[in-house]
């Protein structure tokens, strides 16, 4: 599995956690290994444009996924022609998580994992604009972040 990690957002973020926390929602979700994955921590101005640019959102998030053409998403062995597959990018604003892992009362690091897999679940198809599908999807992030602590 490639999963590329690029901070930009001049925050100290423990990277390995992040990179952990992918490798394992891409691994329990059965995700081809051969997938590649990028990651962006960016700064609240640069997520300000993008929320703006591509959501019509004002003001920054905390997450954002790009995914790449959801057809070429290869689940697993027994799908897809076995040639990597380009999921997509996930967008982390560590300030954002920050405020929102003081309001949750954990530390941003597990913001920053929650928002990771939160994002990975978007790259893979999984949406919240619904009630049924808000607790599928949450319900799905809850579990494998539970799965990925005991490990």
């Amino acid at each position: 599995m490639s999963i590329e990690i690029a901070n930009e957002s001049g925050a100290d973020v423990d990277s390995d956690t992040i990179l952990a926390v992918a490798r394992h929602a891409l691994d329990e979700m059965g995700v081809n290994p051969l997938a590649e994955l990028s990651v962006l921590l960016v700064d609240v101005e640069y997520m300000t444009e993008l929320n703006h640019r591509w959501m019509d959102g004002d003001g920054p998030t905390d997450v954002l996924a790009f995914p790449m053409d959801e057809g070429s998403v290869d689940h697993g062995p027994g799908e897809g022609s076995g040639e990597p597959a380009l999921l997509g990018d996930i967008v982390l604003c560590p300030e954002v998580a920050a405020k929102q892992a003081a309001a949750a009362g954990h530390s941003t690091i597990d913001e920053l994992a929650l928002l990771t897999v939160h994002g990975i679940l978007h790259l893979l198809g999984y949406d919240h604009a619904e009630p049924e599908e808000e607790a599928e999807m949450f319900g799905l992030q809850a579990r494998l972040l539970e799965s990925w602590r005991k490990s």
